[in-house]
């Protein structure tokens, strides 16, 4: 009688050797290389613009800042502006009081009522000279009296003239003007404070007229011979994205500045709008050459040694190398001088993996 073999332990094995081949299959799918991802551009020949972007900043014109000084000592009762305030011409931006002024008016007062004195004497001498009754010597001597008083009255409305007043008013109380129309820059003092004489006075207030205002690069030496008087140039400015002003190189100042080895650029740019503001900072742009190429984004080119390729695409799947020369980088684009031309598909995603490995890889 024959005996049977239990199946139980072969179908284990079985279902072992099953799960284990579709293991393997499974790892062995999983290590096969991902499909290379390449993605190309379309050029097309455009002018290239190789510009010099020198560092600037926004001054006021200074043939067009005022610093407003106490004519005389005195008390600022009231400071009537801010910094950053627009002020016309003739407008009160402090009150002062000042015994100066108030010695000043004494003075006029008193070289008046001393001239009108005179004045009446020289008229009774001028009468009595007709009749003889005088002397011609004594009535020189109440000529040159009379001359005396107006020539010091004279003095007195000049003084008062030369700190900034009329000779009309009587207070000792004055208003403080603007010669021009701006805004303010800044302010030295505040209300209730003392103010020295000229000699020794503080700053009242800074007034700009920014109608127009100076844009002032800083131009190294090796940048020297791209940047002329007269030279054309664009303005762009951090605070204001997309705005950009033109003009043109005004002056080029004939001194180095001793710390930062520069001289200054400077262009002159009209300001109706008050938009820019003095330390507001700028960058000034020099065409310093232009050119027909290309411009492609920076990861298609690949860079070897002193030279660089691109790779453009030929046919399905197939990939050309060539040899570029370079221009200089604007923003995330690269200038290509040579090596393309019009129409060429530039692989710019993918560019390094179609690069043949160095051997030994």
């Amino acid at each position: 009688m024959k005996r049977c073999r239990p199946i139980l332990p072969f179908l284990t094995l079985a279902i072992l050797i099953t799960g284990c081949s579709q293991h393997d299959a499974a790892n062995a799918g999983s290590s096969a290389p991902p499909k290379t991802i390449v993605e190309t551009i379309t050029v097309h020949p455009e002018t290239l613009v190789d510009r010099l972007d020198l560092p600037a900043q926004v001054v006021p014109d200074p043939t067009r800042v005022v610093h407003i000084y106490p004519p005389l000592s005195g008390r600022v009762l009231s400071l009537l502006v801010r910094p950053g305030q627009d002020v016309k011409k003739g407008q009160t931006i402090a009150v002062l009081q000042s015994g100066d002024l108030a010695q000043a008016r004494s003075d006029f007062e008193k070289a008046r009522i001393e001239a009108a004195r005179s004045d009446l004497q020289l008229d009774r001498a001028k009468q009595l000279l007709a009749h003889q009754v005088i002397a011609q010597r004594d009535y020189d001597d109440l000529k040159a009296t009379d001359d005396g008083a107006h020539s010091e009255l004279e003095r007195a409305r000049q003084r008062i003239h030369e700190l900034g007043f009329s000779e009309k008013g009587t207070s000792d109380v004055t208003d403080l003007t603007s010669p021009i129309s701006g805004a303010v820059l800044d302010i030295g003092t505040a209300s209730g404070e003392l103010q020295r004489s000229l000699d020794n006075a503080t700053v009242i207030a800074t007034i700009a007229n920014l109608d127009s205002v100076w844009v002032l690069g800083d131009v190294y030496e090796n940048d020297l011979a791209d940047v002329h008087a007269g030279t054309n140039v664009t303005v762009t400015f951090p605070a204001y994205p997309g705005l950009t002003r033109t003009g043109r190189v005004d002056n080029i100042s004939d001194a180095f500045d001793s710390n930062t080895r520069t001289l200054k650029a400077r262009v002159v740019l009209s300001n109706s709008d008050h938009k820019l503001k003095p330390q507001m900072f700028a960058s000034i742009s020099v065409v310093r050459s232009s050119k027909t190429g290309y411009l492609v984004p920076s990861e298609a080119v690949i860079r070897e040694g002193n030279g660089a390729f691109v790779f453009v695409e030929v046919g399905p799947q197939k990939y050309d190398r060539r040899a570029v020369t370079l221009g200089p980088a604007q923003g995330t684009k690269t200038q290509v001088l040579s090596g393309l031309k019009d129409g060429d598909s530039v692989v710019t995603t993918g560019a390094a993996l179609l690069r043949e490995p160095a051997q030994g890889d």
